[in-house]
């Protein structure tokens, strides 16, 4: 295997800087001013609770990897973390366990399928093809350390809490909610245990995966969450180191394959960066050693994903030079040659 053979091998990184602080304030209230009014998409109601959420709601914001922190709109307003909550683990699992041993349980190529497609599964023997949809989700799950279900709940709330620099809490209602609708991913789960490709009861595990999905944040909680993989695994708000900067890598690579599901090439194609959403409406976005963007709106594209949040975070990305693939000339070039 190709990491094998680079075992070893020194690992240099490049990365710019943010403009400064008060430019970037002023990026982040122009990008939420500028799409504030959009009422293009739905919100989501196959969870019914979801269905309740102000369509008016609008939350931005910027972490940069420095530390400093820019808010605009309902950047403080809560909601469930859902399917965001996927990178987070699959970071915390990848600590755990390693580089080797999760590539091979959970995958990284997409599926080109929806989110929670059982024939993806199906048409792959079993194995899950990556942890950014539901059935590789639930498999990194059941990785994380502990010894009964509560542990492995425990594990995860801890971990996404560093993350987010402050303890995060489970919203009940959500739980109960998802918990009623969720029979495809309990499906998913007794799947993959047929398969010998999850670790514990199936639907325990499950449970701990809906619980986990049902944590609440904030799209000021995203950024942060998002600056500390952007900071090597440090938290650069409180300090503390949640993860290496080796798992960090690993995370943001998967995320920019698959984070935005069937879209995901669509999304790195015209935005850049390796982004994750939720069906809440929260999506980040994190640039390698500059920093994230988290952003919230509950009305949502035919994808999944929220649309307001995606158009702020294109507006950001083209404006603060988040693009990883996006260069300029070294030297200026002139009419006689280079200069």
């Amino acid at each position: 295997m190709i990491p094998t053979a680079l075992r070893g091998v020194p690992q240099e990184v490049s990365t710019g800087v943010l403009p400064g602080w008060d430019r970037v304030e002023q990026l982040v209230q122009e990008a939420h001013d500028r799409y504030r009014d959009d009422d293009s998409g739905t919100v989501a109601d196959y969870i019914p609770v979801l269905g309740a959420a102000d369509p008016t709601l609008f939350g931005l914001a910027v972490v940069d990897a420095a530390g400093g922190v820019h808010d605009a709109g309902d950047a403080l307003h809560l909601f469930s973390i859902q399917s965001i909550s996927k990178m987070f683990v699959y970071a915390l699992a990848i600590q755990a366990h390693g580089h080797e041993r999760v590539r091979d349980i959970v995958g990284v190529n997409n599926t080109g399928l929806a989110f929670n497609s059982v024939m993806a599964l199906e048409l792959n023997g079993g194995h899950p093809m990556n942890p950014m949809v539901n059935a590789g989700a639930i498999a990194t799950t059941a990785l994380m350390p502990g010894e009964t279900p509560a542990e492995k709940w425990e594990c995860i709330r801890e971990g996404l809490s560093a993350f987010a620099g402050r303890s995060l809490i489970m919203d009940g209602e959500v739980y109960r909610s998802e918990m009623q609708t969720n029979e495809r991913n309990q499906a998913l789960g007794r799947l993959l245990s047929s398969y010998e490709r999850l670790e514990g009861d199936s639907d325990a595990i499950v449970d701990v995966y809906t619980r986990q999905c049902a944590l609440n944040v904030t799209a000021h909680d995203l950024a942060v969450m998002g600056a500390t993989l952007a900071d090597g695994g440090v938290n650069p708000v409180t300090g503390e180191r949640v993860v290496s900067a080796e798992v960090c890598r690993d995370t943001l690579a998967v995320v920019a394959a698959s984070g935005l599901y069937e879209r995901s090439g669509e999304w790195l194609f015209e935005i850049g960066i390796p982004a994750k959403s939720g069906v809440a409406g929260g999506i980040v976005a994190v640039s390698p050693g500059k920093g994230a963007a988290g952003a919230f709106s509950p009305r949502l594209d035919s994808a999944g994903n929220s649309v307001r949040s995606q158009l702020a975070i294109g507006y950001l990305s083209r404006a603060l030079g988040l693009n990883l693939f996006a260069s300029a000339p070294r030297v200026a070039v002139t009419a006689e040659g280079r200069s």
